[in-house]
């Protein structure tokens, strides 16, 4: 059963195959994901990274919560499942 985890804080310049590389030591890292600021098209300064087990996920938190990583103290904790989220359009707006 994969555990996705939350990475924060993390540097501008940190890289999808950076975090994988770190996480790996952990066990196996099923996926990485960086998002970006959709105007700017940089990176928000956190991830996800989703580890195979759940004995992995718990490696890694205690491992890197709190270590320094290009200067910054990176916080690593199990991701919250996303909230449902309104698009910004009412379809069941009144409309004249």
């Amino acid at each position: 059963m994969t555990t996705k985890l939350y990475v924060g804080n993390l540097s501008y310049e940190t890289t999808e195959d950076e975090l994988r590389e770190m996480f790996a030591q952990m066990g196996t890292v099923e996926s990485v994901a960086l998002p970006t600021d959709r105007d700017t098209n940089r990176p928000r300064g956190f991830g996800f990274v989703e580890m195979s087990t759940v004995e992995e996920a718990q490696n890694a938190i205690n491992t890197f919560n709190g270590k320094m990583v290009r200067d910054r103290e990176i916080k690593v904790n199990q991701a919250k499942p996303q909230a449902p989220r309104n698009g910004g359009y009412n379809s069941n707006r009144n409309r004249y």
